[in-house]
């Protein structure tokens, strides 16, 4: 394993990292509420880094997701990536991927997802999709939905041709209720205006199954024997795992940033916070928790880039997430002792974001059950 960022990994974090932090203020977060903050939306657009995931990778992208959550910038940046470039890219046809990119890279086109649970949304016989999606992440902000149907083919849905109403949250994200009524849908991988191609291949590969690219397999060569591909959807939903457990350990980050922070220069008794025992033990398991959110999330980037196996590893990072991360945003809450109680406290947000990143992910039990079953069904990779 090599977590070594490339040069054009760190470039892009690095840049990153300056937009973030001299766009995503807190007047600003304030000012955008629970929806999007368009000119820092446009302005990573601009500099190019959407388009950049395509070429810097899964790894690239949570190095990415990690500056923005450090700030809790109100932009539907995983959600787009994820289930729009990347998707598009892996598992779409030549032609989807040529008209849907561009317009995904420069920020016209914002893709959202709901895919974790299949069943949902069922086509009918005329090709048209009906279900009801409760809660799609920055649905307000989408051009588009990748939904996958009760035989987990995946398809892009256009928010323009459903019915999108607001959910109300007590949390930082937008998100909305999405109805299907005989929508039109687009199946990710088949040729414009066919829906007949083996399971979303895409248009020439109908022998790969599920629309899994060309040669991508878990690592069968290098373990000496074939395995079977993965689908599609398999792999946009560990990959919007590994991303968003990025997210996490950005999220966890920024709020163990604040505690410290703020407990060396709040004073008790003549002595900063930071020099009592139990302050510095708190903040040390939140420092742990925090590294193994970001390391399980490395590696299973890493081994996903790589085409090694990493169906696991995803369930392992998003394990580290939702248990771990909300151990962190309450211990940088708490830490900050009564402070931490205003809900106009930068702190407060980073608690919110975790939070929602918990319930996003699954609670800790549920992944842990999926990952339990996947481990009796002897489908764990090495």
């Amino acid at each position: 394993m090599d977590f070594t960022p490339t040069e054009e990994q760190t470039a892009a974090r690095d840049l990153a990292a300056r937009i973030f932090g001299d766009l995503s203020t807190h007047e600003r977060l304030t000012a955008a509420g629970t929806g999007s903050d368009a000119e820092l939306w446009k302005e990573l657009c601009v500099a190019g880094l959407v388009a950049a995931v395509a070429d810097i990778g899964l790894l690239g992208l949570v190095l990415l997701l990690e500056e923005q959550g450090r700030t809790t910038a109100q932009v539907p940046f995983a959600a787009s990536c994820v289930y729009g470039l990347l998707a598009v890219t892996a598992h779409g046809s030549g032609e989807q991927r040529e008209r849907l990119l561009p317009g995904i890279g420069d920020g016209t086109v914002v893709v959202s997802g709901a895919v974790s649970g299949p069943g949902a949304v069922r086509e009918s016989a005329s090709g048209r999709l009906s279900g009801v999606l409760p809660v799609v992440p920055w649905l307000r902000d989408a051009t588009h939905v990748l939904v996958a149907d009760d035989r987990r083919r995946l398809w892009l849905v256009r928010t323009a041709e459903a019915v999108c109403e607001p959910v109300e949250l007590t949390a930082p994200w937008s998100a909305g209720r999405l109805t299907l009524d005989g929508t039109p849908g687009e199946r990710l991988g088949a040729p414009t205006g066919r829906a007949d191609v083996s399971d979303g291949a895409p248009a020439g590969r109908a022998d790969v199954s599920d629309g899994a690219p060309e040669g991508r397999t878990d690592g069968s060569e290098t373990a000496g024997h074939a395995d079977p591909p993965v689908s599609a959807y398999d792999d946009v939903l560990a990959t919007a795992r590994i991303a968003f457990a990025g997210l996490q350990a950005g999220v966890c980050a920024g709020s163990l940033a604040r505690a410290v922070e703020h407990t060396n220069a709040r004073e008790q008794f003549g002595r900063p916070l930071a020099a009592k025992q139990g302050v510095q033990l708190r903040a040390a398991d939140a420092y742990m928790d925090t590294e193994a959110i970001r390391v399980t999330a490395y590696e299973a980037a890493w081994r996903r880039d790589e085409g090694l196996p990493y169906a696991s590893h995803a369930l392992t990072a998003a394990w580290w997430a939702s248990e771990a991360g909300q151990r962190v945003v309450h211990a940088g809450q708490h830490l900050h002792g009564g402070t931490g109680a205003d809900l106009e406290h930068p702190v407060h947000r980073h608690f919110l974001w975790g939070r929602q990143l918990d319930a996003y992910l699954g609670c800790g039990s549920e992944v842990l059950q999926e990952l339990g079953e996947l481990i009796v069904s002897g489908e764990v990779e090495t």
